[in-house]
């Protein structure tokens, strides 16, 4: 594939990457057999939408593609008994993981019994004291106490703590990787159990939570009851979606663009409250979800207290909510405070060890287990390689990984725990988490080096910059920004559009505060569009954008719209640059 406008090597270093001769067939025929914009059929071609499709696709309805519940093993025998509980006002006790995923499929279940008017017991493990997942002392207590325990996107991989459970049933609600057996208990509903067929592995497992109350409302139509609003519910379903980079396709799209509706509703106390201190002004998107909401949802299991997130998405008093949201602000400006630290530590000791490895990683003393995960994600993005950042208490230490697209991190470091590297491990493809002894780090991250390299990941450059086509800045506007929103929602698995400008003249560049840069730039002639770059001077861009001296440039970004005072423009938010 030949380099798009000839960039073989940006400010950034990457090389450009257009649309194939096929997908700009595709795109061409979509253009001739429907009345959408060149732009919105490069994109729909890209994502292999023939023009027959297209209506459909740009408006997803989720009665078409909700898949039944039934087709997950033990989604039936889950849902029965969870209403069996229900109708003899037996005590439940909901065990979730303590991050956005979490605590949506957590809020789901309390909010659909609140519905009900019962109430069950909320309980996230301390990410220090007890770690991911379910625990023997936790798990015996709550079984001596409740006549049911469901454990929410955790509990595939614990086998002894759900035997600690015996005095009570337990149903697993889960989406991580399962092992060659099961636990042994009532239900273990899991789209990636080994012997399911894959076909809804993309699922989070606030969308299996979710399934499961489908399948509890249709149990209950048979039996001539009514259950809660799902469709009300959906708002949680997104969140978690994005929030753990689940892909945006099929299923998975629909609920997004479905929940995001919801949302916009403001309905739901926590998450306005959320939404008013993380000063969201505009209707929510995915950007808002992962970049906004997300992070404070997460605040409370990283740094501070485990189950503030989904206490904030199940209350009903909008004075809880906003006491709540109050703290997870302040936590998440904490965390970025002690993630910033660790990140330039990391990075450091990362460069030293070198970047072209199979695997990135860094470990040291005291760093906070609640953020090795975010700064694992940093040295992949600035690596394009599988990251591993472990912060250590004692000979102990707890680490996160985080993986690029085409290399399954997660599979590889369960192998490790099977082998006895590791204390214990496990993940998905895209994100891991571990626990290893100080004398085993070393060995261990080598054999991991062995079995990603395996993979693939020590043959990677910096990552292809994708686009879709080129633009000329008269034919950005805020009516093409509308129509391409109609493909999304974007995120993990669904690309945002973006498009090159060619040969533009820099008419405006100023710097700011310490590392961004604003631009304004024109097509030569009397079309113009400004441009934002965050992290400019953290590369090349600023400075070669700010001291132009008149050369033209090709510019590369994702069209956004800019609100300020009311009113509307469009905006690049600028990603590459190269000399034109």
């Amino acid at each position: 594939m030949s380099d798009f406008l000839n960039v073989s090597s940006s400010l950034t270093g990457r090389r450009w990457v257009g649309p194939s001769i096929e997908i700009d067939r595709s795109a061409e025929a979509l253009e001739q057999n429907t009345t959408l914009p060149r732009a919105l059929c490069q994109v729909l071609a890209r994502r292999g939408i023939p023009a027959h499709e297209a209506e459909n696709f740009l408006a997803p309805a989720l009665r078409d593609l909700l898949p039944d519940p039934r087709s997950l093993k033990d989604m039936e025998r889950a849902a029965t008994r969870f209403l069996e509980a229900v109708k003899h006002k037996q005590k439940i006790a909901v065990f979730a993981d303590y991050d956005v995923d979490g605590g949506s499929s957590a809020a789901l279940l309390l909010v659909w019994l609140r519905a009900m008017n019962l109430s069950a017991t909320l309980y996230v493990p301390d990410r220090i004291d007890e770690g991911y997942g379910p625990n023997e002392t936790a798990m015996s207590d709550l079984a001596a106490a409740h006549d049911l325990i469901i454990c929410v996107d955790c509990g595939t991989l614990s086998h002894a703590p759900i035997a600690a459970a015996s005095a009570a049933d337990v149903i697993v609600l889960d989406h991580h990787l399962g092992g060659e057996t099961l636990p042994d208990c009532h239900a273990v509903v899991n789209p990636n159990r080994q012997d399911e067929d894959g076909a809804l592995a993309h699922l989070c497992a606030a969308a299996v939570v979710f399934l499961m109350l489908v399948e509890a409302n249709r149990q209950m139509r048979g039996e001539g009851a009514q259950g809660p609003d799902l469709m009300a519910m959906l708002d949680l379903v997104a969140l978690a979606t994005v929030a753990d980079v689940a892909p945006l396709v099929g299923v998975n799209r629909a609920l997004v663009r479905q929940g995001l509706k919801v949302m916009a509703r403001r309905e739901r106390p926590g998450l306005v409250a959320l939404a008013d201190v993380s000063r969201m002004d505009t209707a929510p998107s995915s950007y808002h979800l992962g970049f906004l909401l997300g992070p404070r949802v997460n605040a409370g299991g990283r740094i501070g207290q485990a189950d503030l997130g989904a206490r904030l998405l199940a209350t009903a008093d909008p004075h809880e909510a906003s006491a709540l949201a109050e703290r997870l602000d302040h936590l998440n400006t904490e965390r970025r405070d002690i993630e910033s630290a660790v990140r330039a530590a990391a990075m450091e000791q990362a460069e030293e060890r070198g970047l072209d490895a199979p695997i990135v990683w860094a470990a040291a003393d005291g760093w906070h287990p609640g953020v090795v995960g975010i700064v694992a994600s940093r040295l992949k993005e600035a690596t394009n390689r599988p990251a591993i950042v472990i912060g250590f208490d004692g000979d102990e230490g707890k680490g996160s990984g985080r993986s690029v697209s085409g290399i399954d991190l997660g599979a590889s470091i369960q192998k490790l725990a099977a082998e006895g590297l590791l204390v214990k491990g496990g993940g998905h493809k895209m994100a891991a988490g571990l626990t290893v002894m100080r004398d085993q780090l070393e060995p261990a991250m080598a054999r991991l080096a062995e079995l990603l390299n395996k993979q693939g990941a020590g043959d990677m450059g910096p990552a292809d910059l994708k686009l879709d086509g080129m633009l000329m800045p008269g034919a950005a506007s805020l009516d093409l920004i509308n129509q391409l929103e109609a493909a999304g929602p974007f995120g993990a698995g669904a690309a945002a559009p973006r498009f090159a400008f060619p040969e533009v003249e820099i008419r405006f560049a100023k710097r700011i505060g310490d590392s961004h840069l604003k631009v304004t730039f024109s097509d030569g002639l009397a079309a113009r569009l400004e441009a934002i770059c965050f992290g400019a001077y953290d590369t090349a861009i600023g400075p070669a954008l700010e001291n132009h001296g008149g050369k033209r440039f090709h510019l590369a970004g994702r069209l956004d719209i800019n609100t300020w005072g009311g009113r509307q423009s469009v905006q690049l938010r600028l990603e590459d640059a190269a000399p034109a």
